[in-house]
This record gives structure tokens, sequence and C-alpha cells, in this order.
């Protein structure tokens, strides 16, 4: 089923300032990605995929605010079968594309929208499974 909230991602200016306060504060743990001014956020018992092992829990991720990608509130991330097709329905319904589908590895895609209110969110297609 698509259209659940799947992950989230908090905006940093200082990624060292907010890597210690959300360790310390909840204890989550943060995992840089190379090459990426990301950082993987891990909220509960994960799998070796990094998939929650808990039911209605999810991670997330930080990544270092820039000019090009500004949001100052964090982002929830939907889970959609078809980015693409995600993107044209949230068009005509009056909300536009801030980034177009991009691979994430080899685990699947993400996007980026404004709604109508102005809000950016993320969308996620998992890969087609191999086998």
């Amino acid at each position: 089923m698509s259209g659940k909230v799947v992950h989230f991602e908090i905006p940093a200016d200082d990624s060292g300032r907010a890597e210690k306060f959300y360790s310390e504060a909840f204890g989550w743990g943060l995992t840089p990605v190379p090459g990426m001014d990301y950082w993987m956020v891990g909220t509960t018992p994960s799998d070796e995929n990094g998939t929650p092992t808990e039911s209605g829990s999810i991670n997330g991720g930080m990544f270092v605010r820039s000019e090009e990608f500004p949001p100052k509130t964090p982002i929830i991330t939907v889970d959609v079968e078809d980015i693409d097709a995600a993107l044209a329905t949230i068009g005509k319904l009056g909300g536009s594309t801030v980034s177009p589908k991009l691979p994430v590895g080899e685990m699947g895609f993400a996007a980026y929208f404004k709604d109508t209110e102005g809000n950016i969110l993320g969308l996620w297609q998992n890969a087609p499974q191999q086998g």
C-alpha cells in the first residue's frame, strides 16, 4: 500500500551540533553517508537493511541545509508506487516539484514536492525487486 509515511529528514545548519543534540536528547544513532552531507538517523531497532523491526516505527535522515535546498522544518517522506505519476498528480492538484526523481543507491528513488500550503515533503519509491 502506498501513501504511508516511511521516513523523515531534519535540516541542519551545523551538523555536529545537531548530531550531538539528537544523540544526547533521544539516544538516536546518526551515521554519516560517505560522500554526502547526509546522515542516516536511527530511532528504532532495525534489520541489516536499516528497515525498522518494530511495527509503526520509522528512521530518518539529516542533511546540511543549503541555498539549493533550504527547508527550515523537518520533511516527512511518503511512500508511492510511482514517483513520476505522483508528481504529475501533485502538479494537477496545485502542488509543484522541488526536486525530480533521483536514484538513491540501489534502494530506490526520492523526490521532493511543495504542497498547496507551501510545505516541502518527500516521496519515496522502492527499487524494483531483483530475483
